[in-house]
Parts: C-alpha cells; sequence; structure tokens
C-alpha cells in the first residue's frame, strides 16, 4: 500500500461508535487535502479486507454520500444504532458527532 493509503485506512479504522469523519477530513490527516476521491475509492476497494468501519465517514455537509438506495439504508441504520442523529433534512451535525482525532490526542 502506498502511504497515504495506509494512513487513510489506519485513520478510518479508529473512528470511534458513534462519530463521523469526511472524505476530505481524512483525505487532509493522510497527507493529501485534495485527495478526497482517493478516500472513496480506498473505502470501495478496501472496506472489506481491512474491516473499515465505512459507514462512519460522510460528505462535508453531513451526508451520506451514497447514492445506491440499499447502500444509503445500510448506513444510515449504522450510523442510527451507535446513536448518530439525523436532522429532518438528512444530515449529521457535524459539531456534535465529527471525530477529531487531532483534538483527540
Amino acid at each position: 500500500m502506498e502511504n497515504f493509503t495506509e494512513k487513510a485506512v489506519a485513520i478510518i479504522k479508529n473512528i470511534p461508535p458513534g462519530k463521523v469523519m469526511t472524505y476530505g477530513q481524512i483525505a487532509k490527516l493522510a497527507g493529501s487535502p485534495r485527495g478526497a476521491r482517493q478516500v472513496v475509492r480506498i473505502l470501495h476497494s478496501m472496506s472489506k479486507k481491512h474491516q473499515l468501519p465505512w459507514h462512519r465517514v460522510v460528505n462535508i455537509k453531513g451526508e451520506i454520500g451514497l447514492k445506491d438506495d440499499e447502500y444509503f439504508s445500510i448506513q444510515k441504520l449504522s450510523l442510527k444504532s451507535e446513536g448518530v442523529e439525523f436532522s429532518n433534512n438528512g444530515r449529521i451535525d457535524l459539531s456534535r458527532f465529527l471525530f477529531s482525532p487531532e483534538q483527540n490526542k
């Protein structure tokens, strides 16, 4: 694995239950501030292999980025089961549920 990929996988693995991170936030922490799409690729291709909590990664608006109805529902139910709440417009309040590992050291 590349250095960026290794770092991104490690970051994703450490998102605790009941918290979320954004694609861009993970990319920045992994060393590539403009690498959000790479994070999407990592989640798509490596979630099973590395047992990543893929459902804890959302977009910058606090929305589920998946368009597939089945995976959208799985992600939303998984987050709700961990205590993450959604507003009426389907967004997560990032001021409450965003995990910031740099602040938790």
